[in-house]
């Protein structure tokens, strides 16, 4: 049986919960955390995020820009894995394993960018060269179920500055094609563990995006 309605419904709890917090402030039916996150995420052309302004946060956040501009967005939700980011003006990221996984808000959509078969990203700290296969199903015009197959190769160790920090990580090249489409993804990871700090991903045709973990979230229990 396909996963699509298991993530659509995810998707659609995640954009109702953040419709609410919107239009209902401070309504005790939603679950605090996400209604704090919420309040405390910003966005807008010319952000100017400071280590400050971060560490005053108590949420875990992330720096995702595209093509109209950049938000700080704040941890919103944790649904087995897939956690959901959120800004005040209704936009959305999915993430999974760190690597991008849907998105609202956006020129084109990804409504769900799902990993075929063996993912190399739970264990990207061994990875020298792996196979990648994804699905992408994009809004608007309905265009489900294109499949993109890749290849994923360990790059050099490079130096990336992050809130005034310089750090040195592992980076990884990804180079997707199909059905007419070719995207070139990039991810920075730390090199002891494969977390994936900073990475530039295809969402769809002319949508790209570069999200920055800023503070990480780290699961208080294992799944």
């Amino acid at each position: 049986m396909s996963a699509f309605p298991s993530i659509a419904v995810r998707r659609a709890v995640a954009c109702l919960l953040l419709a609410l917090a919107v239009v209902l402030t401070g309504c005790t039916g939603l679950p605090r955390g996400s209604y704090d996150a919420l309040r405390l995420a910003v966005g807008g052309r010319g952000l100017d995020v400071t280590p400050e302004q971060v560490a005053a946060n108590p949420y875990a956040q992330i720096l995702v820009e595209g093509p109209d501009g950049a938000s700080l967005m704040v941890l919103g939700n944790d649904d087995a894995g897939l956690t959901s980011w959120f800004t005040p003006d209704r936009r959305i990221v999915f993430l999974r394993d760190g690597v991008l996984a849907g998105t609202s808000g956006q020129p084109t959509d990804a409504i769900e960018i799902r990993m075929l078969g063996d993912n190399p990203f739970n264990r990207l700290a061994s990875v020298e060269s792996a196979q990648t296969h994804r699905r992408y199903d994009w809004m608007p015009g309905y265009r489900y179920g294109v499949e993109l197959r890749g290849q994923l190769q360990r790059g050099e160790l490079e130096h990336v500055e992050i809130l005034g920090t310089r750090r040195e990580l592992q980076r990884f090249d990804e180079h997707l094609e199909g059905h007419g489409l070719r995207a070139h993804n990039r991810y920075w990871a730390d090199p002891r563990t494969g977390a994936i700090v900073r990475s530039r991903e295809f969402v769809g045709p002319g949508v790209e995006l570069q999200i920055t973990v800023l503070k990480p979230y780290t699961p208080s229990v294992t799944r």
